[in-house]
């Protein structure tokens, strides 16, 4: 059995996907497989990934399903992946030519039951890196919840043991919505295990301007019910107060666009949800003028 899979959640991505398709090609180590979840395209994704199973010489499994959001996507991934690890490198990205290479050699040396994955770092086209500092040198492993400590802020990519990330499947789906951010699951991980570094690179960046990095404030006001499920995990498990105070504020503003008259009563941290009040209102005032002026 392969080590890894490669996972890539994708929709009318047929225009820009082949260039993950051609940095597997290109990998140092075949100890992968390519699984792609194809979320309701109604492009040609489908005619290239059959021509590509046919010529590729790693393996590659595809499967189609209705389209639901890329939490779904993950959902439908995760009920396939049978490898010990797994990263899930996005539609719009590739990976170095050695990046499976260099996941599976850092875990194959300090890999252990303590450990839930590797963190690895993202650069963008031109090379550079997209996290704001790298990892100090001396760490060795850290929480996903520490990163701002050590300034490493920005996207990372995440390679996580197959077994502990199943543990927290499947994403919730929440009628009317086809969005929910699954980095919250990254932090509830914390809890129980801490991750190992690297300043590797496993990523190429290429943000596209249908992505969902480049509309998060549209996404705030699309989808409350997952925003405001997600605020709520993390007033609980958040490690400052800051960061606890903040997502009661984004819970306030995600339980204004839900006209949830009941959310103080449903709050974990109802004190907290209370002093955040009159912040909420002015972060969901904010929201609602920046989503009118991007019109």
């Amino acid at each position: 059995m392969k080590t890894l899979t490669v996972f890539t959640p994708t929709y009318n991505r047929a225009y820009c996907l082949y260039k993950c398709y051609e940095s597997l090609k290109r990998q140092t180590s075949d100890d992968f497989i390519w699984l792609i979840v194809d979320d309701g395209s109604t492009d040609n994704t489908a005619e290239l990934v059959k021509v590509w199973k046919n010529e590729s010489n790693f393996k590659i499994e595809y499967y189609y399903k209705e389209n639901g959001g890329m939490h779904t996507a993950h959902n439908e991934a995760y009920k396939n992946i049978v490898t010990e690890l797994n990263v899930c490198i996005d539609s719009d990205d590739y990976m170095p030519d050695n990046a499976v290479e260099l996941i599976i050699s850092r875990w194959r040396k300090d890999g252990a039951k303590k450990y839930a994955g590797l963190l690895g770092l993202d650069i963008d086209t031109k090379g550079n890196r997209i996290a704001k500092k790298a990892f100090p040198q001396e760490l060795h492993s850290c929480k996903y919840m520490d990163l701002k400590k050590y300034g490493v802020i920005g996207d990372i990519k995440f390679v996580y043991r197959t077994d502990v990330i199943k543990e927290y499947m499947p994403y919730p789906v929440f009628e009317g919505e086809n969005y929910l951010s699954v980095g919250y699951v990254y932090a509830q991980i914390d809890l129980k295990f801490d991750m190992l570094c690297s300043n590797d690179v496993y990523c190429i960046v290429e943000y596209m301007p249908d992505g969902i990095s480049k509309n998060k404030l549209l996404q705030y006001k699309k989808y409350p019910k997952g925003f405001a499920h997600i605020r709520k995990i993390m007033m609980v498990i958040s490690l400052t107060f800051f960061d606890r105070f903040k997502s009661a504020m984004h819970y306030v503003s995600s339980s204004i666009f839900l006209k949830n008259r009941n959310f103080i009563k449903e709050s974990p941290n109802k004190i907290l949800t209370v002093f955040a009040l009159p912040f909420g209102v002015l972060l969901h005032l904010y929201i609602i003028y920046l989503n009118k002026k991007n019109k």
